[in-house]
């Protein structure tokens, strides 16, 4: 059994093993320290193939989210200009500038996200990965810009918002405050925020615009169990009501269209090949099968890809067929035209621009800066001072990315918490990153497909990374008041102001209001301590009085 034992040992390593033991010894793994941090050449590229398929979903999604603000689109793209032909009935002028802004923020998307990769596996040397954020590019679309431009800020300005951010956010990276100003913000704010941005995207993932349809309008209830097919849904229009009685619409006032169900409900066909698409995906992350979110998409834009079905994404309509049409090409190199280098100063007084642009840098602070501490944590990086290698690089990719991001017309860029699917591969050295990089350009030649996956296949995706990030309120004591109740302000007030700034007002408002006596009355205390040492110090400097030369509390007092 031992000479057996010993010829094992002997036995020649495999073409895969001579190719990682060759790499090891080449200036490549000398460089990405593959033999230091234990891992290998073909571990680092399976474990960035993991990472991408985990979190590949973002160029679809991203793009969804993005051009449900109308992007650069305006009136005067409709075929009948006016202000509300932007608003249900949509016109079609105006949805065809929709489905080409669309694509260029699938290019948007996969450009900010390579170079951020680029940059964090090819400097930082760590096994992370970037893209646009989920949650802010929620916020940029539909607080900042609002529904088809009804928001505060034109997309252009809301741009410009991003990348006085990003050069904010790049600034504070280079002085190495991130961490302490992340700090700054209350424990149960910043851990409770995760988990209200998962529900304000589960939220959205449960709407018609850019989910299943499952919730809808209610105008007793405000929201109501919906799922209807379109047949069924009405738009919602801001009306006005005089005393007389009399009911007219609002100046100016824009129709929410498709909202509210009349009938028909749980009958849409959409939501249910959506509902198979959310158990095809939720079954994958129950069993630990990677590229759970893939497969669900995959599957259901699969099937809404045949025509003249209930479920199809190409309806028997213009659009539809100039939709169609596009998607028959497969690979296209699509190039930029409406979103690149859009963005406009012309908003920067208002004081809404300033409450948006310290929004995005409040939560790129926060989440990023987060989960990059704890993928490094994750991956064995962090010393016992809290810091990890690589760190001043790692923090300078999602900032440089954010600043590039925004000139291409995306919402600013994140390291993704999908990255620990890599390291739970192995993968441990920048080598994955730049898989993952390389996997984002492969993508350019695929825009047609990209651009044609429907709202119901990337609805269930938003509802279950909502459920990922709920995970953190476990970190937050209940059991304290103080803390709680600023947790759930900040956790419920996301999802239901629409807003993930008012959520953290509302969180830190909160917490600085039931915090405020107990603050008071030890500024108090001190100031009295103080006042008290002083008169101490210069009453009483005769050798062998009492408390080292300082006089007690009362006698002070009474001094």
């Amino acid at each position: 059994m031992e000479v057996e034992a010993g010829r094992e040992e002997q036995r020649p390593p495999s073409r895969l093993g001579r190719l990682n033991i060759a790499v090891n010894r080449s200036p490549v793994g000398k460089y990405f320290k593959l033999a230091e941090r234990g891992s290998n050449f073909t571990t680092e590229l399976r474990a960035g193939t993991a990472t991408f398929l985990t979190m590949a979903y973002i160029l679809a999604v991203n793009a969804s989210i993005l051009s449900d603000s109308g992007a650069t689109c305006t009136i005067n793209d409709c075929i009948n200009p006016s202000e509300s032909c932007k608003f249900p009935p949509v016109d079609a002028g105006y949805s065809q500038c929709l489905d080409r802004v669309r694509r260029d923020l699938i290019v948007a998307t996969a450009v900010s996200s390579l170079i951020g990769c680029f940059i964090m596996g090819m400097f930082a040397n760590l096994p992370l990965a970037l893209a646009p954020g989920m949650g802010t590019n929620a916020y940029f679309a539909y607080s900042v810009v609002g529904f088809h431009g009804s928001g505060g800020l034109k997309y252009k300005t809301a741009l410009a918002a991003v990348f006085i951010e990003g050069i904010i956010f790049l600034i504070i990276s280079l002085l190495g405050f991130r961490s302490k100003i992340a700090k700054m913000v209350p424990k149960p704010v910043r851990i409770a925020s995760s988990a209200g941005i998962g529900l304000f995207l589960a939220f959205i993932g449960l709407q018609n615009s850019e989910g299943v349809g499952l919730v809808s309008f209610n105008s007793a209830t405000l929201v109501t169990l919906g799922a209807c097919p379109t047949a069924n849904r009405v738009a919602v229009a801001p009306v006005q009501t005089f005393d007389n009685g009399t009911v007219i619409l609002m100046p100016g006032g824009a129709a929410s269209g498709g909202i509210m169900c009349i009938g028909g409900k749980m009958e849409s066909a959409t939501f249910w090949l959506g509902f198979v698409g959310f158990i095809i995906i939720a079954y994958c992350l129950v069993k630990g099968i990677k590229g759970a979110m893939i497969y669900g998409i995959v599957f259901v834009t699969a099937v809404s890809w045949f025509r003249h079905t209930k479920v199809t994404a190409f309806p028997d309509t213009a659009i539809g067929d100039e939709n169609f049409r596009y998607f028959k090409k497969v690979v296209d190199v699509h190039k930029i035209e409406h979103t690149a280098g859009a963005l406009s100063f012309d908003g920067i007084g208002k004081g809404y621009f300033w409450e948006a642009l310290v929004t995005f840098l409040y939560v790129d602070v926060l989440d990023t800066t987060g989960t990059l501490y704890s993928m490094a944590r994750f991956a064995g990086f962090v010393d016992n001072n809290g810091d990890f290698e690589g760190q001043y690089f790692a923090f300078m990719s999602d900032a440089t990315s954010i600043v590039i991001g925004s000139l291409l017309g995306t919402s600013p860029v994140t390291a993704f918490i999908e990255s620990s699917t890599g390291i739970r591969e192995g993968g441990r050295t920048g080598l994955t990153a730049l898989t993952v990089s390389a996997y984002f350009f492969l993508s350019f030649f695929f825009t047609p497909l990209l651009a044609s996956i429907p709202a119901w296949a990337v609805g269930p995706p938003l509802v279950l990374v909502g459920v990922l990030m709920m995970k953190a309120v476990v970190e937050i004591d209940w059991h304290d008041m103080r803390q709680a109740i600023p947790a759930f302000i900040t956790l419920i007030g996301m999802p239901l102001t629409y807003s993930i700034a008012y959520g953290l007002i509302g969180g830190i408002g909160t917490y600085i209001a039931l915090h405020l006596w107990d603050w008071s009355k030890a500024a108090y205390l001190w100031t009295k301590k103080e006042r008290g040492l002083g008169v101490g110090v210069e009453a009483d400097t005769k050798p062998g009085t009492s408390n080292n030369g300082l006089k007690s509390e009362k006698e002070v007092e009474g001094v």
